[in-house]
């Protein structure tokens, strides 16, 4: 079982920007590939971005390349979610998620361990 807690959610001003974190239980942290989803109130939940399990590819939803950017610091067991130029419609529950048999997966919407959210919001 692997544990993931999300932190550096909060409110924030349209074009600002907000660091997300998620600290994993678990040493085997490295063998994983992480994501970010996100879900909007009466919204599905949607992929944002993952990070293969030793950072050499990236993937990204289209409505956030070019100002998100994920990444992960192994000896820390945490992966960030670096969130710039933010729009109200970025508002939403960040989730971190955790998938062993790599990225592709999480893309798909997947995976095997959830955290349980961090609150965004964007104000206009």
């Amino acid at each position: 079982q692997m544990q993931l807690v999300e932190s550096g959610g909060g409110l924030v001003q349209a074009g600002g920007s907000l660091r997300l974190s998620c600290a994993a239980s678990r040493r085997t942290f490295i063998s994983y590939a992480m994501g970010w989803f996100r879900q909007a109130p009466g919204n599905e939940r949607e992929f944002v971005a993952a990070i293969s399990w030793n950072g050499g590819q990236t993937y990204y939803a289209d409505s956030v390349k070019g100002r998100f950017t994920i990444s992960r610091d192994s000896l820390k067991n945490t992966v960030y979610l670096q969130m710039n130029s933010l729009k109200p419609e970025d508002t939403a529950v960040y989730y971190c998620a955790a998938q062993r048999s790599g990225p592709d997966p999480l893309v798909a919407g997947t995976a095997d361990y959830w955290g349980q959210g961090t609150q965004v919001t964007v104000s206009s």
